[in-house]
Parts: C-alpha cells; structure tokens; sequence
C-alpha cells in the first residue's frame, strides 16, 4: 500500500471530520472527539486509524482501514488491529466501559464483480457460535463520480480516478473543485498529490494519469511544480510527449524499441515521484512532531529507512518515538535484518 495508504491516512488526519460524515448512520448527530491517543505504546502504535466520535451523545470510536484489495489477508489485520485498539482503549479508560468499536475497510481497486457490504474472520471452533470480527467494507473504486461528489468533501474527490466512470472531463472538474475547496494552498497541494497517487492505481484501466497531470498544472498554472510528485510528474510528462513529437515518422522497428524503452522511462520516472512524495509526507510529519525541518541527514536517513523497511515502519517510527529517541533512531546505523 505505500505511497496510498501514508497520503491517505495523512489526508484524514487533516479533514476527520469529513471521513466520519460518509462512514456513520446518514441522519445521525456525530460529533468527532478526536483520534484515539493511547499512552499505551507498547500495546499498539498504530492508533491514528482510529477516531472516538459521539453519536446521538453517545461514545463510539471508528477504525478505518485503507486497503488496496481486499486480499485475503484484510480480516485479519483487521482483528488483529481491533484487539490491540480494545486493549488500549480499555486500559486508558480506568475501570470505565469501553466504548462500541466499528471497523471499515476502504478497499482502492480489485475484481469488477460488486464486493460484499461486510466481511468477517471468525477465530471460533467449527460448528460453534460465531466468535470474531465482523467489519464494513467501503469499495470506493466501484463507486461512480457522482456517488464521490455526493460525499460532500475534497477529502472524498481525491478517490474520483478510481471510480468506475472516471473520464477527462470528469476529472476537470474534480480538480477545479478541489482548487475551490481547499484551505490553503499547502492543503491543496497536498490533495492534488493524493488525486495523483490514485490515478497511479487505475483498477478500471482508464489510464488518466498523464491527462489528469496537465490538468492540475494547469488549473495551478506552475504552481505545483514545485510539490515533489506533481512536478516530477509534469515534468515526465512533457518530456515523454516531446519524445513521442521526434519520433513521429521513423521507422516501425525502431519505433518499438523505443516505446519500450518510453514505458521504462515511465515507470521510472513515476517510481522517482511517488519517492518524492512519501519523503515530503514523512518529513512534514517529522516537522510537526519536532517542530523544525529535518536536517539533510536526516531526511536521506528518512528515505533510506523508507526503501528499506517501508514507509509505514518509518511513519510508525515518527508517531511513537520521542524527539530525542526520534533523532537517534535517525542516526543509527540501518539494520534491515
């Protein structure tokens, strides 16, 4: 997941608000208290999936999982997640009864055939009552545009390359209302960069990415060229179609070893900018928590861990640790056994 799941995830710590309203009971008050912050770090660090909320002025907390398929492998982090939350959850409330937990898988691509509503891994024996998880699963790729326009926030507009009628001029006008929406230009920066990373999935085979690159740049008109993915892929992009002009008109055995050395170009190329993009998140991260800009050790030191062990560890890393543990951990010497 990646590149995916830190921009998401990232994305949702900023607009809860606006996650929460689409995953609830329509009609229902909800009020977002915040994401579940335990003190309990040894027992689960992964916390930021989870918001406690009130709903009809009852506590309730909502665990979301964002997922490229749903693979075989979903129920299980899913329970696995559910028992370190209850665990945290029920040790930071002192006595107190711990409040109902409801968990949805948000699944980004996988078969055409309609995904079922819900899920489950049951740990029970054979032919006992059921004992184990039950979760909702939100297949966002299957949804159309419509249905993700109807969710009432950017937050869901940047899911728009995965829907099933994705088209150019769709598209156009996500972006202009991802221009109108946005708070700042650093938000809209940021949810550009997630509408990019969702075109790269592509479950439908739309390949909108290059239209969709060109359109962003020029609603921003070269603004974002200097946000690491976009304008690394702006720059890929016009590079490509300056080679597609030279080679107009030779030769059709040459042609083809070129294009297939193109699509190696692309795929480098688009390789380089989601790098870029995961460096970017994880060092705003690692700014909020220290406060200061990571030195350019540190942040080759950031990259680095992120090839070698997954960006996930290493956003893990800069939730739990502590500043100063955080800067030796950054320093040390990288182990990947």
């Amino acid at each position: 997941m990646g590149d995916a799941d830190i921009t998401l995830r990232h994305l949702a710590r900023r607009r809860p608000e606006d996650l929460v309203r689409a995953l609830v009971p329509e009609g229902r008050p909800v009020e977002v208290l915040g994401w579940v912050d335990s003190q309990v770090t040894n027992i689960e660090r992964r916390l930021d999936k989870a918001i406690r909320l009130r709903i009809d002025g009852e506590p309730r907390v909502l665990h979301v999982e964002f997922c490229f398929a749903l693979r075989d492998d979903v129920p299980d982090r899913v329970f696995e997640y559910l028992g370190f939350l209850f665990a945290a959850l029920r040790l930071d409330a002192h006595g107190e009864a711990v409040p109902p937990i409801e968990s949805v898988a948000v699944v980004l691509s996988g078969r055409r055939r309609r995904l079922p509503t819900t899920g489950k891994r049951c740990i029970a024996w054979p032919g006992r009552p059921f004992s184990g998880a039950h979760f909702r699963i939100d297949a966002v790729y299957q949804r159309t545009v419509s249905e993700l326009r109807a969710r009432g926030s950017v937050l869901w507009l940047v899911f728009a390359p995965l829907a099933r009628n994705a088209t150019p001029a769709a598209l156009r006008q996500i972006v202009a209302e991802i221009h109108a929406g946005a708070a700042t230009a650093e938000e809209r920066a940021e949810l550009y960069t997630a509408l990019l990373v969702m075109a790269t999935i592509d479950p439908w085979g739309h390949n909108l990415l290059k239209e969709l690159v060109m359109m962003v740049e020029d609603k921003e008109e070269g603004l974002l060229r200097r946000t690491p993915i976009i304008g690394e892929m702006i720059i890929e992009a016009e590079r490509r179609g300056e080679e597609r002009g030279e080679r107009r008109g030779e030769e059709r055995g040459e042609r083809r070893g070129e294009e297939r050395g193109e699509r190696r170009g692309e795929e480098r190329g688009e390789e380089r900018g989601k790098q870029q993009a995961i460096a970017e998140l994880l060092g705003r991260l690692f700014a909020r928590r220290l406060g200061r800009r990571p030195t350019a050790e540190e942040e080759r030191s950031i990259i680095e861990r992120a090839r070698a062990i997954g960006p996930g560890e290493v956003e893990d890393a800069l939730l739990d640790l502590e500043a100063d543990a955080l800067v030796r951990w950054l320093a040390e010497p990288l182990r990947t056994s």
